[in-house]
């Protein structure tokens, strides 16, 4: 089995490894570091704001030729812009604001360059501004006293980060349109007594409607975000096959697909010379098919059916259809869908043995849980923000949506749900990590790292897969023990105040008084968590997720009986749209030589998560 961290880090289980989080970033640039980093994120949230006169400060003439290059090539790309684009959609996307400019040398160059989602805040704290910087300038600050040492994404990455940036976009304007019906269908109810306003708030209505996903996509082609935006031949860096698309957004996101609505592209005569052959049939469903025979690129290999690996296995239909079954239900029946054991490795097959199924926490000796929290005064269900205390608590919105079930739009540093003394129900929104584990997992065993844990359901990006539970424990207590491999610290505090490289997600969320991080004296609460979770006896299926350095899975903390955010219950949700029968991963968050033996020795240990970006240690 993978050692389990003994460090919970926000930072490195939130969005794709990055060394800062997109929210923090430049945040960092402005205060933590000097010289051309700070000059460059002021430029960029200038610019994100609002266009100025040209400013009346004094450059040097390297920066005025620089400048000057940068409008020449700013006004080049428009205008491949408007000679290439012809549907409506673009010519929208060319007349709107432009939030972020890419600064490339030539047009091919724009395609490959690096791109990072920087985040800039807004002035009202509202929605945040992506940013991207290319490698020119990546290097620029390299040479005038930023980071020499800045390795570049790999094509994989960036789809995978330009997928979540799509899937946060989509969920912050689910909410909205979640918001928009309850106000609707408020002020239905409220008209029904006047024939002669029944028409306004309909009127209105469907004037404002529009779909989550086209305004996700929206705000990534106004902010430049696109990755790959230009018409391209052959394939796509980054999608290999078999890659799985929930939606045509998300393709358009990646640049495989360029409409958003209809349905067929297309290349222009300009790429007439690649077409050898096209001609139209009758397609299975009685439909019109327009195939192409393309001109094979000089070099390239025939692919044949055959060729074709399909690493997407079928989902069992019951019990007798599980190969390798080694336990019907490792839960006892505790949760509401059984999880099965598989073993197809060992030779005879085992089960997972040695510890004791619990779904909910254990408080260990000496811990002693804060009284119960005081609570809304929502009544049913939470619904509006302004008036919810607990809304408050959360930067006055709240952090879930209704569909599916109920999704966390994007990770915080910690998440305030309701409690034991609130007026709400179990149906509301902001309970939804509370609700137990609603899909079916599989606990599987793997040649090189122990027991896995797999989905046979499709999760989407957001929602809650299982908490992290065991015999909450104090740390000192613990010091002691050797060869317990299933420790979780709950680190919350530690990273709010950005201790051991933590960093920060989201500035949204307050923290009540009796968690005043400024009153820390004590050094060592400092540096070391106070307590943490113990599934090494007992715990959930949670203690057989195994460590990625590319994972699926991401660490957050929730509040919801107390507010002592020193115990705070670990929940791990969904960081992308995971497909059925992937293996469900998080990041241990180990800094490589940070473990050492009774003997005072840095110990080591390999890494078989097989990711692309794999760091090949896991500390």
């Amino acid at each position: 089995m993978v050692v389990k961290s003994r460090v919970l880090r926000s930072a490195t289980n939130g969005e794709l490894h990055s060394s800062v989080t997109p929210e923090e970033k430049p945040k960092r640039a402005k205060g933590a570091t000097r010289g051309r980093k700070n000059v460059k994120a002021a430029a960029v949230k200038g610019d994100a704001e609002e266009p100025s006169p040209s400013p009346q400060r004094r450059t040097s003439a390297r920066i005025q030729i620089k400048q000057l290059a940068e409008k020449e090539l700013l006004v080049r790309q428009r205008v491949e812009i408007l000679d290439e684009t012809d549907s409506p959609s673009k010519r929208k996307k060319k007349n709107g604001p432009v939030r972020s400019k890419r600064n490339t040398k030539s047009k091919d160059k724009a395609v490959a360059v690096p791109v990072s989602n920087d985040v800039t805040k807004s002035k009202d704290g509202g929605a945040s501004e992506p940013m991207e910087v290319c490698a020119l300038e990546k290097s620029t600050a390299a040479d005038e006293g930023g980071p020499a040492n800045v390795v570049e994404k790999s094509d994989h990455a960036k789809v995978k980060e330009t997928l979540r940036l799509f899937n946060k976009y989509y969920l912050h304007f689910v909410q909205e349109e979640e918001q928009r019906c309850k106000k609707a269908e408020v002020a239905q109810k409220a008209s029904k007594g006047s024939k002669s306003k029944k028409a306004a708030p309909e009127e209105d209505t469907k004037s404002k409607r529009k779909r989550p996903d086209l305004k996700a996509i929206t705000k990534m082609m106004e902010a430049n975000e696109i990755l790959n935006p230009e018409k391209r031949i052959g394939d796509i860096p980054g999608i290999s096959i078999g890659h799985r698309f929930y939606s045509r957004a998300e393709m358009v996101a990646v640049g495989f697909h360029s409409h958003w609505l209809n349905g067929i592209d297309y290349m222009g005569m300009s790429y007439s010379k690649m077409v050898i052959q096209y001609w139209a049939e009758k397609g299975i469903s009685g439909f019109t098919v327009f195939k192409f025979r393309l001109r094979r690129i000089e070099g390239q290999s025939l692919l044949t059916t055959n060729q074709v690996q399909f690493v997407y296995g079928r989902v069992p239909k019951s019990v007798s259809e599980i190969r390798g079954l080694v336990c019907e239900d490792i839960t006892g029946s505790q949760e509401d869908i059984p999880i099965p054991a598989t073993n197809l490795v060992d030779d005879p097959p085992v089960a997972p043995t040695g510890f004791t199924y619990c779904k909910s926490i254990k408080v260990g000796h000496g811990v002693k849980l804060p009284s119960n929290a005081n609570g809304c005064d929502c009544s049913g269900s939470c619904i509006s923000s302004r008036t919810c205390s607990c809304a408050k608590l959360n930067g006055l919105d709240f952090p879930y949506v209704h569909r599916d079930g109920g999704r966390l739009i994007e990770a915080k540093d910690v998440v305030y749900e309701c409690g034991p003394n609130c007026g709400c129900g179990p149906g509301c929104v902001n309970r939804t990590s509370q609700r137990g584990i609603k899909y079916r997992l599989e606990v599987f065993r793997t040649p090189k790292k122990g027991w896995a844990v797999r989905s046979w359901d499709f999760i989407p990006s957001g929602a809650p897969v299982c908490e992290y539970t065991g015999i909450l424990s104090r740390t000192d207590d613990l010091d002691h023990v050797s060869e317990n491999n299933y420790i979780f610290d709950i680190d919350c505090l530690q990273t709010i105040r950005g201790f051991g490289g933590r960093m920060r997600r989201s500035r949204d969320a307050s923290l009540p008084a009796n968690n005043s991080v400024d009153g820390i004296d004590d050094q060592r609460s400092e540096s070391v968590p106070e307590f943490c979770v113990d599934a090494c006896s007992t715990g959930n299926i949670a203690r057989f997720i195994n460590h990625s350095c590319e994972p699926n899975l991401f660490v957050q903390c929730v509040l919801s009986s107390h507010h002592d955010i020193k115990l705070a219950r670990v929940v791990l949700f969904a960081a992308e749209n995971i497909p059925p029968l992937q293996e469900l991963t998080y990041d241990y968050g180990y800094a490589l030589d940070s473990v050492y033996g009774s003997d005072g020795k840095i110990k080591q240990m390999p890494c078989f998560c097989g990711a692309t970006e794999c760091r090949k240690r896991l500390f």
